[in-house]
């Protein structure tokens, strides 16, 4: 049975495109579509981050990965499939970040390090409980540090590392 999943608002922000690295400290806005009023957010300020479920709106259906390739197309690191990456090129196009919480305004999140681009459509947001975290030591490989080593940094308003 096919169930359909409606955007429930949108994201403003200063990138107009994805980027691979950088977003650290970026601030940007949910604002959530009708019907859904302040009531949605109840409770929600409460929270020091939130879960941000949205789609990679510009990845065009051609450039989808259904297999395994080298993370950002580099050859040092290992071909690994899709489900083994967070790469934007997924099956269902679904990207998931757990942001800061900065505020909340009437039917408007204000987040920092939301990496997600201007009019992205939001598909849901959680608050971020210590027990829906990880249980037990997180373990990864060496490429993917390596591969995140910028992502979270931030840049100046001319462009310099911060």
């Amino acid at each position: 049975m096919k169930q359909l999943v409606e955007a429930v608002g949108i994201v403003e922000a200063v990138r107009p495109h994805a980027e691979d690295d950088f977003w650290g400290g970026e601030e940007s806005c949910i604002s959530l579509f009708e019907p859904f009023t302040a009531e949605a957010l109840q409770g929600l300020a409460d929270f020091s981050h939130i879960e941000v479920l949205f789609l990679f709106h510009e990845v065009e259906p051609s450039r989808i990965v259904f297999g395994a390739r080298h993370p950002r197309n580099n050859k040092e690191w290992p071909a690994v499939g899709i489900f083994a990456q967070r790469g934007k090129n997924r099956p269902n196009r679904i990207g998931s970040t757990i942001c800061p919480l900065v505020r909340v305004e009437g039917t408007r999140l204000i987040v920092t390090e939301l990496d997600a681009i201007n009019g992205t459509p939001v598909l849901d947001i959680k608050p971020v409980m210590i027990e829906f975290l990880p249980r037990k030591e997180v373990l990864q490989p060496a490429w993917s540090h390596e591969l995140m080593q910028a992502y979270w940094l931030k840049k100046d308003p001319q462009g310099h590392l911060g």
